[in-house]
C-alpha cells in the first residue's frame, strides 16, 4: 500500500507546523530520507525527509498551510503502485465536515468515485484553483476540464468562493485582519495567493489617530519569541549584576591562540569563544547558575550546555554548544562560527536549539557597551556581553593610571533559584577567569 507521508512531531510540546515550501512536486521520484519539504515550527525551520522511496503523490497541503502534527500531508507510491492504490480523499483527510448546502442544490450528476479518474488538464486546473477533485461530479467515466469549470461556477453561485483564494491566503488574511476583496490576486484567474496577502499587509498603511503604520504579521517564530520573553519576565523575578573586566591578559592569550589558528588555517578565535570557555569553567564551580526551576524542585544540570544568542531571518534563536566544559577554545570557536552561519541561513536543526542550561548574549560587535538580557526559560541565568572599550584605569596601585581594554558583563539571574550573593560569586569568578586565564588550568 502507498506510504502515508505525515507531518512529523519534532518536539514534545509541538502541535502544528507551517509548510514553508515543497522542494518536490507530485509525480517526482523521491528517495528515503531525501528532503521533500521545509516546515517551520515555533523554534526553527526544519527540512522534512521522505518516509520511503517512491513517487510523491497527492500533496494535500500547500506552501503557507499550517498543519497539525501526525496529519497526512501526502503519499509515497512504492514500485508497482499507481494512483488507483491511493485511499479515497475522505479516508486520507479524516471525517468530513457536514456539507454547507443541502444535497438537492448539487448538480444532478453522479459524483466521481475517486480523484484519480481525471484528465491531466482537469488535474492541473483543479490544482491551480485549489479544488478537491474528490468533490467534483463527473459527467462521464472521468473528471474533465468542463466538469471542473462547472463545479467552480456552481460553488460561486452558492457564495462559497466569492473571492477566489488559496487556503493559505485565507488564513493569512484572517490573522492579519485584511479583507480579501481588497487584494488583487496574482494566481490563475485572479486567485489570491498567500504572497499577495503578505505583500498587501506589508505595504498597507493603517491610520490610528491620524498616524500611519506599516502592518507586519507575526511569524510563528516571532510570536513564540514574544510569548517566551513575556513568560520569562512574568514568571522569573530577574536580578541583574554588572561587573567590568580588564581584558589585557585575555587579549594576550587570544593573540597567542590566533597565531596557531592562522598556521592551521582555522577561523580566528573570537572574544565570544574565550568568554564561553571561562563561563563553562565558572558554571562548574557554581551549579545553581546551571539550573532550572520547576515549581517544587530545582534541577542542577550535570551537563554544561551553553546557548549563544544569534540572529536568524525571522528572529532570535539560541543554538546550543553541548558539553562546553569539555571543549577547547578552538573547538568552541569553530562550533559557534558554524552554528551562527546556519542560523543566518535558517538551517538550524531542532536538536541545535534544545537542551541549553545557560545562555551568553554578545552585542559587543555592534558597539553596545552594556545591556541587560532576558533569561531564556527554563534556564536560570543569562550573561550579557558588551564591547571591549579602551579606557583609563588605575593600575599597579593608586598612583598609576593606564589605558586598558575593559569589558562590561551583566548577569541576569532568576531570584527564585539564585540568591544575590551566589550570582555575585559567579560573576566574580568569571571576572577572575577572564583577567587570569591561566587559572583555568589550575
Amino acid at each position: 500500500m502507498p506510504v502515508p507521508f505525515i507531518m512529523p512531531k519534532f518536539d514534545m510540546d509541538q502541535e502544528k507546523a507551517t509548510i514553508i515550501s515543497w522542494s518536490k512536486k507530485e509525480g517526482d521520484f523521491i528517495k528515503f530520507d531525501e528532503t521533500v519539504l521545509t516546515v517551520e515550527t515555533e523554534k526553527v525551520a526544519i527540512d522534512v525527509p521522505a518516509p520511503a522511496t517512491g513517487t510523491l503523490a497527492r500533496i494535500l497541503f500547500k506552501d503557507g498551510d499550517v498543519v497539525p502534527v501526525t496529519k497526512v500531508i501526502a503519499y509515497v507510491l512504492k514500485e508497482g503502485e499507481t494512483l488507483a492504490d491511493l485511499p479515497k480523499a475522505q479516508e486520507s483527510q479524516g471525517t468530513p465536515s457536514k456539507p454547507e448546502v443541502a444535497p438537492v442544490s448539487q448538480p444532478a450528476i453522479a459524483p466521481a468515485a475517486v480523484t484519480l479518474h481525471a484528465t491531466p488538464v482537469a488535474v492541473r486546473m483543479a490544482k491551480e484553483e485549489g479544488v478537491d477533485l474528490a468533490q467534483v461530479p463527473a459527467a462521464g467515466d472521468r473528471v474533465t476540464r468542463g466538469d471542473v469549470e462547472r463545479f467552480i461556477a456552481h460553488q460561486k453561485t452558492l457564495g462559497r468562493v466569492a473571492i477566489p483564494a488559496t487556503p493559505a491566503a485565507r488564513r493569512v488574511a484572517q490573522e492579519s485582519r485584511v479583507a480579501l476583496e481588497t487584494i488583487a490576486g496574482s494566481g490563475p484567474r485572479g486567485r489570491v495567493q498567500a504572497a499577495d496577502v503578505l505583500a498587501s499587509v506589508k505595504t498597507a498603511s493603517a491610520s490610528t489617530n491620524g498616524r500611519e503604520a506599516e502592518l507586519v504579521p507575526l511569524t510563528s517564530m516571532r510570536r513564540t519569541i514574544a510569548e517566551r520573553m513575556q513568560q520569562s519576565f512574568r514568571e522569573s523575578p530577574h536580578i541583574a549584576l554588572t561587573a567590568e573586566v580588564d581584558m589585557s591578559e585575555a587579549e594576550s592569550i587570544r593573540r597567542l591562540f590566533n597565531m596557531q589558528t592562522e598556521k592551521q588555517g582555522q577561523p580566528r578565535i573570537t572574544v565570544t569563544a574565550l568568554i564561553i570557555k571561562v563561563v563553562a569553567w565558572a558554571l562548574l564551580r557554581h551549579p545553581y547558575l546551571n539550573a532550572s526551576f520547576h515549581g517544587d524542585s530545582i534541577s542542577l544540570w550535570k551537563d554544561v550546555n551553553i546557548g549563544v544568542a544569534a540572529a536568524a531571518p525571522h528572529g532570535l534563536v539560541v543554538p546550543v554548544l553541548r558539553n562546553a566544559d569539555r571543549l577547547g577554545v578552538s573547538e568552541i570557536n569553530m562550533q559557534v562560527t558554524e552554528l551562527a552561519g546556519r542560523a543566518r541561513e535558517n538551517k538550524l536543526r531542532l536538536e541545535d536549539v534544545q537542551g541549553g542550561t545557560f545562555t551568553v548574549s554578545n552585542l559587543g560587535m555592534f558597539g553596545i557597551r552594556q545591556f541587560r538580557a532576558v533569561i531564556n526559560p527554563p534556564e536560570s541565568a543569562i550573561l550579557a556581553v558588551g564591547s571591549v572599550v579602551r579606557k583609563p584605569v588605575v593600575v599597579d596601585g593608586e598612583d598609576h593610571v593606564g589605558v586598558r581594554p575593559v569589558l562590561s558583563l551583566t548577569l541576569s539571574a532568576d531570584h527564585r533559584v539564585i540568591d544575590g550573593i551566589v550570582a555575585a560569586r559567579f560573576l566574580s569568578d568569571l571576572v577572575t577567569g577572564l583577567e587570569s586565564p591561566s587559572l583555568l588550568l589550575y
